[in-house]
């Protein structure tokens, strides 16, 4: 149910508050729930939090306990599936888990920061979960081609920025910065490839840490190589490192750094629709982690494009000291090939594609390979069709996520976490004046909607 006005959102059910925070035609109503969202999990013991103390502890080798957090970026069907997620960490004590969103995803799933904050929110508020929870901004990603000219850096650099503060507002207080598609290899020395990317974190972290709320320092990682690339070598981890470093000024850095290890976001489909099996260097995850530790006191590697890897070599992640696995595509899979899903459906997205993604289209692709890379971009235009499904088309979708996230926590290591997190991450009381501050920020940010997200 939507409420179109303010004045019924006090007496609205968590249901109707998160429906109206992501459908509501009336601006202020939208805000509103999304506001109220934010409190009440607050009060409630589910506060959006930093990942930040943990990782630092990893870096300081104080984490016996061998695990790597999941970070799920949720797609499609964002409430029911993050409800799932956290009930799959209430059964196993599971603390160390993220939630993310990619500034691409942002653009063509069509959930803005406030958007898919109050969807998180409102899962942890449904599901009762208590404690620490992190929301991620995930490859806030610099665009290689804008970056050829001055007046075109310049713009993308504010639409980052301007990204940042919007991510900020709604309480990510994790961001990832992706300023790898900068690395330029027609350089000689690795300072010199490596010099744009350093350049670009370094000035975004500055911008990051001049905007944190008082008593939080936002967890901020890196990222070496642009994934589906060449892999990382050791000499290139140092050069961006020591280069971010230096032009940091004094300020805390980063906590982790991505890297290349073989995979690609979404998988490589074959011919048939399928997805080649990718091959992974576990000694680039572990050499980088080891690096990060004993040389700069920070978390550890992070693994992109995962979630299409099969699922014998989940449980070797923690076994390298992967510090974070970033896992998105499957989900999405799952979903939009699950049985249950309407073939109607299934082939309204299928037409979408033919008829808005043509010019994606490469030479040589069957028709399953355009589909399966394209079909990403119909989950904004289809949201509300998806989210309004009846029982028995959502209910067997959304257990056979469940059982995943339950599958990914376990191989991953991050059963009974709770404790060690709450160690490093205690759950910030509602009532410090830094949040009630923050809470009129949230009202601005509901209605934030830059042109900018691809």
């Amino acid at each position: 149910m939507i409420h179109e006005s303010t004045d019924t959102l006090s007496n609205a059910s968590i249901d109707e508050l998160v429906y109206t925070a992501v459908f509501s035609a009336n601006a202020a109503a939208k805000s509103e729930a999304r506001r109220q969202i934010h409190l009440q999990a607050r009060h409630k013991g589910a506060i959006s939090s930093s990942i930040y103390p943990l990782y630092m502890a990893f870096g300081r080798n104080e984490v016996k306990q061998r695990f790597t957090v999941p970070a799920f970026n949720i797609r499609a069907l964002t409430y029911d599936s993050a409800r799932a997620v956290f009930r799959a960490a209430m059964r196993h004590n599971v603390g160390a888990f993220i939630f993310e969103i990619a500034r691409s995803e942002i653009g063509y799933t069509e959930q803005r920061p406030a958007e898919y904050a109050a969807c998180i929110l409102a899962a942890a508020i449904k599901e009762g979960y208590k404690g620490p929870v992190f929301i991620q901004g995930d490859h806030f990603q610099a665009s290689a081609k804008k970056w050829v000219t001055e007046e075109g850096k310049a713009a993308e650099m504010k639409a980052l920025e301007s990204l940042i503060d919007e991510a900020i507002a709604a309480e990510f207080y994790n961001i990832d910065i992706d300023t790898s598609t900068l690395v330029d290899l027609k350089y000689e020395t690795r300072d010199e490839q490596q010099r744009e990317n350093y350049l670009g974190t370094a000035h975004l972290t500055k911008y990051i840490r001049a905007r944190e709320p008082k008593g939080i320092t936002i967890s901020i990682g890196g990222e070496i190589g642009e994934v589906g690339k060449y892999n990382t070598q050791p000499d290139e981890v140092r050069a961006y490192v020591d280069g971010v470093i230096r032009h940091l000024d004094g300020r805390t850095g980063i906590s982790k750094i991505s890297v290349q290890t073989g995979t690609s976001h979404g998988g490589v489909p074959l011919p048939d629709g399928t997805v080649a099996e990718a091959k992974i260097d576990f000694d680039v995850l572990k050499e980088t982690t080891e690096i990060c530790r004993r040389e700069y006191g920070i978390g550890g590697s992070v693994q992109h494009g995962a979630s299409t890897l099969p699922e014998s070599v989940f449980n070797k992640f923690p076994e390298a000291d992967a510090v974070e696995i970033h896992l998105a595509t499957g989900f999405q899979n799952m979903i939009l090939d699950a049985k249950s899903l309407p073939q109607e459906m299934k082939d309204a997205i299928r037409d979408f594609c033919f008829a808005n993604c043509q010019d994606e289209r490469k030479a040589g692709e069957t028709d399953e390979q355009f589909v399966y890379k394209t079909r990403k971009k119909a989950i904004g235009p289809f949201k509300k069709q998806m989210w309004e499904l009846g029982a028995e088309h959502k209910d067997p979708i959304v257990k056979d996520l469940e059982a995943k996230f339950e599958f990914l926590m376990e191989k991953l290591g991050v059963f009974n976490t709770k404790e060690i997190v709450a160690k490093y991450v205690p759950a910030i009381p509602a009532d410090l004046p830094e949040y009630r501050e923050a809470s009129a920020e949230l009202t601005a940010a509901a209605t934030v909607d830059p042109n900018e997200g691809e």
